[in-house]
């Protein structure tokens, strides 16, 4: 079994990228368990409260660090990541010596209605990842035009060509887990 934890970048109900995702992990191969990360509960980040974190904190760590691998599914806001995936970021990788990403296979992928999907916002996202000390996979990347009915109702790919793209992304990342994985 290869367990994925699935951090989503973007807290809005309809999400694009939430759709994006769970379509990934509907192409998974079997025996790849994909877990939703909760952090709409994650409260801004306090060095005050590194002693004592909260529930949401604990949890978020232990979601990592019990997963194989971590998927990062994103939109871009202002040419970056947006703020909650800073937020989440910042609490796994602390206290100092206690990064729940250190050593993970990690992957980003992202859709947006801009020009280049999500393309500097991930380049921005890789480079806090490579200080986070993450086996990052480089190909193939995913930036993704987002197109209306992209992803249906029941969280298929009616597109035969984005459906093919995203099932070599699925199926590279899970063998890049696989072969990385501690």
């Amino acid at each position: 079994m290869t367990k994925i934890a699935v951090i989503v970048g973007s807290l809005r109900r309809e999400s694009i990228n939430r759709k994006l995702a769970e379509a990934l992990s509907k192409l998974a191969k079997k025996g790849t368990e994909f877990n939703f990360v909760k952090i709409d509960d994650v409260p801004l980040f306090n060095q005050d409260l590194e002693p004592s974190p909260p529930a949401s904190v604990t949890r978020l760590k232990k979601d990592i660090e019990s997963a194989d691998g971590v998927l990062i599914v994103t939109p871009e806001y202002n040419r970056s990541i947006p703020g909650v995936l800073k937020n989440v970021i910042d609490w796994a990788s602390r206290p100092y010596g206690k990064n729940s990403f250190d050593g993970k296979p990690t992957a980003a992928i992202g859709t947006s209605q801009g020009a280049v999907g999500t393309a500097a916002g991930q380049q921005h996202l890789r480079s806090i990842l490579t200080y986070l000390n993450v086996v990052q996979m480089g190909q193939p990347e995913g930036y993704i035009v987002y197109r209306k009915d992209m992803v249906d109702e029941q969280g298929q790919v009616p597109d035969e060509s984005v459906r093919k793209f995203l099932q070599l992304y699925t199926d590279k990342f899970v063998e890049w887990v696989d072969r990385h994985r501690r």
